[in-house]
């Protein structure tokens, strides 16, 4: 697909987040060369992103690595553009006091059944729990209103659940690291393998390269990422995005392509994916 000026269209989908907002700041703002690709951004939560990467809708696009599982055939992972939980992570919490073993006897609000939270979840709580799916940024009303007695939050919501007086029952990056002495990989940026290998390369240098803008325009890039930061102030969302854009987000590195691999070939072991992952990464 091309645009007006001849130039080929890479359609990248990512979460409308501070986080992404800003590893996306230099691309949706022109502020590298892209020479002949035109970058258009399809912004929705991270849900709708890995359902359609199912249908191979998108050229690139902010995915789930639990949904990667699912998507190997049609996408290879990109180096850069991880979201690591390195001794932090998705957290359920809940309004009254409770334990992780009354976790499998209450009703738990989830982000999506392919987000990483979830499947790290079901690793926690092998003999199942009752769940109901609703919109990431709803669950934490859902659990301060008692419509359900515990929420499995991602996102901005690890930093203000507190605000509405909820109380931190486990926070799986912090379990995950405990159980293996390794980060737990949430989200990762996938390239449609059909544009060949020439191309997917191009495409990574210039995401790389995005990062790196960002992180060496740090106060430019965060302006970009508030306009992303629900009920966050500066302080706040400078927090968020240094806990997932970070060294992590430039390359996974050794470890974490280890820990990308423990945790598919664990989520395999347990049931929790139907088939064993190869984990292929852009080179």
């Amino acid at each position: 697909m091309s645009n007006n000026n001849g130039k080929q269209v890479i359609r990248v989908g990512h979460s409308p987040d501070p986080d992404d907002a800003f590893m996306f700041h230099a691309l949706a703002n022109d502020k590298i060369d892209t020479g002949d690709l035109h970058f258009v951004h399809e912004l929705q939560d991270i849900e709708t992103l890995n359902r359609r990467a199912m249908k191979g809708e998108l050229e690139v696009s902010a995915i789930s690595i639990h949904a990667y599982s699912y998507v190997m055939d049609k996408y290879a992972l990109l180096p850069s553009g991880c979201s690591m939980g390195d001794k932090y992570g998705p957290m359920v919490v809940s309004r009254k006091p409770l334990s992780i073993g009354d976790l499998s006897k209450v009703k738990i609000a989830i982000p999506g059944t392919m987000t990483t939270a979830f499947l790290t979840l079901r690793l926690l709580l092998p003999g199942g729990f009752e769940y109901e799916v609703m919109p990431f940024d709803e669950i934490i009303n859902a659990v301060a209103s008692g419509k359900v007695e515990a929420g499995l939050i991602i996102h901005e919501g690890q930093l203000t659940f507190q605000n509405q007086g909820l109380k931190l029952v486990v926070d799986l990056g912090v379990w995950w690291q405990e159980k293996t002495g390794l980060p737990l990989p949430l989200g990762g940026n996938v390239v449609r393998r059909d544009l060949g290998d020439e191309l997917m390369s191009r495409v990574s240098k210039l995401i790389k390269a995005s990062i790196q803008y960002s992180l060496d325009h740090r106060a430019d890039a965060l302006q970009h990422a508030l306009k992303y930061a629900r009920d966050m102030d500066i302080t706040l969302a400078d927090k968020f995005v240094g806990m997932y854009v970070n060294e992590w987000t430039l390359d996974y590195g050794p470890r974490g392509r280890e820990a990308v691999r423990r945790l598919l070939t664990e989520a395999y072991q347990a049931g929790v994916i139907a088939n064993p992952v190869d984990v292929a990464f852009v080179e």
